[in-house]
C-alpha cells in the first residue's frame, strides 16, 4: 500500500482542535511508506521532572501512525482506531524537538501496523521506539 500524497497543510489541518494540537504535533514528510512529525519538548511535553513525558512519546507514535493509515484509506467510509501501543522509552530528552519516523510495516485491509522511532532533534539520536496496530472500522454515519 501506498500513502497517498497530499499536501502537508491538509494533514496537519486535520489537527485542529485535539490533543495534537495541543501538544504541538506537526507532519513534516510524507513517503510512500512513511511519514515524519516533530513535536517540542516544553512545558506541554514534560513530565514533573523536566523531562520527556513517556506519555507525550506515545501520543506522538499514535498520531503519526494514526496520520499514515488516514493516507491509505477512503476517509468518507473507514477510519483508523489505534488498538494496541507499545514502546520503550531509551535516552531523555529535556528541551528543543523530537521527530517520529512511522514506517508502515503492515498495511493490510483490516489491520496496519507501524513502527515509529523518535530522535532528539538535536542530536539525532534515539530517545524512544515503538509499535502501533491501527484497525480500520466503518466510519459511522
Amino acid at each position: 500500500m501506498t500513502l497517498k500524497q497530499l499536501p502537508i497543510e491538509t494533514v496537519n489541518g486535520w489537527s485542529r482542535n485535539t490533543l495534537m494540537q495541543t501538544l504541538g504535533i506537526e507532519c513534516l514528510e510524507i513517503g510512500s511508506d512513511f511519514l515524519v512529525a516533530r513535536m517540542p519538548v516544553d512545558a506541554r511535553t514534560h513530565q514533573p521532572m523536566g523531562l520527556l513525558h513517556g506519555g507525550a512519546s506515545m501520543a506522538l507514535i499514535e498520531s503519526i501512525g494514526s496520520m499514515g493509515s488516514s493516507l491509505l484509506l477512503n476517509l468518507e467510509r473507514e477510519q483508523p482506531v489505534g488498538v494496541e501501543i507499545n514502546a520503550n522509552h531509551v535516552r531523555a530528552v529535556t528541551q528543543g524537538h523530537v521527530r517520529g519516523t512511522g514506517k508502515l510495516v503492515h498495511g493490510g485491509k483490516r489491520t496496519h501496523l507501524w513502527q515509529v522511532d523518535i530522535h532528539d532533534e538535536a542530536t539525532g539520536k534515539l530517545v524512544c521506539t515503538g509499535r502501533l496496530t491501527v484497525m480500520v472500522v466503518p466510519k459511522s454515519g
